[in-house]
């Protein structure tokens, strides 16, 4: 079960009254129908799947190019809920029959009136325009293929204020039909944003689970193809959409990279129970950050929230021992490397690098600069983000610039933070 501390978790009360009042009714109305979405999209240069056609009327129903439509497309709704009335099609069987991606065969007088079934509004809950959108449908992409069943699985990412917050896989089963939508019976898989790595994953939304159903194949440690892209498309896609707090869906194509399915403008609040964290904590951290652009909202995204257990997962090895002042490699910009020594601060928690030093690395230039924060004794300083390998691990981290070290033998001081995967020893 997913414990956290209450105040770290988003309700749906507080989500309504405090995230999506920030966004316009205009930008919501988009967002509501996918036609709208789909326009919005392609005329941003963001991929999306092609259209094929909108259907509005009967005729038009009896109007379309159906023989056109060989293989590997999809019926929706263009104002539907939950993944209803979404019917993928793998290939065409004879002229006037198609396979679904479960099997079954659809003759053209059963799509006909599964088109009129989706106008008369049988799969929509807002809206008076039910209209029928067909498009292209994306394959599933091999490194996802052993995980998902008969459908394509689907990324959702929560963003706030420019910032990708938190992050799911969601895996179609035998239970969905195929379909990535958790209503339906799809996985829920948490993902670490720093490393692209999944962490938990959850049955019918509430179920901790370890394998795949029926398998041996776990669910932690599956590493998402192209993460940062994905990432930076997310935020691009907020943005772009007018939506302060949204959640972008996405598929990852093997040629085409990472595609925009849907943008929410209230997205479900499930993800906290697969991530095992609280959304509310999250929003609040980044809330009042002056994000430069979607590099930099995915650069404090992965900073800010990294997983303790994808780094355990990455990491196999043994934990090494260290010693209180190690010896260590540090790297800043354009790959130059500078051979230092650190003291393990365990009196500290974010780590903290001299000023002179982060500018002899040219770590502290503006576009380098993640964000201030307030540190005692030195008012507030800059964060950066900082590499360096300590026993042949190399950590990738944020570091406070301190005046403060300037005057120290140590120019670097290593915090609780980052010493989690290596064990001290004190007695030296």
């Amino acid at each position: 079960m997913f414990i956290h501390k209450a105040k770290d978790l988003l309700g749906i009360n507080a989500r309504n009254a405090i995230y999506l009042s920030r966004s316009s009714n205009k930008s919501k109305a988009i967002v509501h129908s996918k036609y709208a979405t789909k326009i919005l999209l392609r005329d941003n240069n963001i991929a999306t799947a092609e259209i094929y056609g909108i259907l509005a009327t009967e005729e038009d129903i009896a109007d379309f190019d159906w023989q056109n439509l060989e293989k590997d497309f999809v019926i929706k709704p263009t104002n539907g809920y939950a993944g209803t009335g979404v019917i993928p099609f793998r290939s065409k069987t004879s002229e006037d029959s198609w396979t679904d991606m479960l099997g079954n065969k659809w003759g053209l007088d059963d799509i006909k009136l599964h088109c009129s079934d989706i106008l008369s509004g049988q799969y929509s809950i807002h809206g008076t325009n039910h209209n029928v959108i067909i498009e292209e449908r994306i394959p599933i992409h091999p490194k996802l293929l052993k995980y998902s069943y008969k459908g394509t699985p689907d990324i959702r990412v929560i963003v706030f204020n420019s910032v990708p917050v938190m992050a799911m896989l969601r895996l179609p089963t035998e239970e969905s039909g195929g379909r990535a939508n958790l209503a339906q019976g799809a996985l829920a898989v948490g993902i670490d944003l720093a490393t692209g790595i999944t962490t938990f994953a959850l049955a019918h939304k509430s179920e901790p689970i370890r394998y795949l159903p029926g398998t041996k194949k776990k669910l932690n440690g599956i590493i998402i193809p192209e993460w940062e892209k994905l990432l930076e498309t997310a935020v691009i896609a907020s943005n772009v959409a007018g939506l302060q707090f949204t959640g972008i869906d996405l598929f990852i194509h093997k040629d085409k990279g990472p595609m925009v399915v849907e943008i929410n403008a209230a997205p479900g609040l499930s993800i906290q129970a697969a991530n095992r964290a609280g959304l509310r904590r999250r929003l609040e951290r980044v809330e009042d950050l002056n994000i430069q652009g979607p590099k930099h909202g995915v650069k404090v995204a992965q900073a800010l929230f990294a997983s303790d257990f994808a780094a355990k997962i990455k990491n196999k090895a043994e934990f090494p021992v260290v010693s209180l002042y190690e010896d260590i490699i540090v790297w800043g910009d354009h790959k130059q490397k500078i051979e230092t020594s650190a003291f393990l601060n365990t009196g500290r928690f974010s780590s903290a690098i001299s000023k002179k030093l982060a500018q002899e690395l040219g770590l502290i230039d503006v576009d380098d600069l993640l964000w201030f924060q307030s540190e005692q004794e030195e008012g507030k300083v800059p964060v950066v983000e900082v590499k360096f390998k300590i026993k042949d691990q190399v950590v990738k981290t944020t570091m406070i610039v301190s005046n403060k070290l300037n005057s120290k033998q140590n120019k670097i001081e290593i915090g609780r933070k980052d010493l989690k995967n290596f064990i001290i020893r004190f007695d030296e």
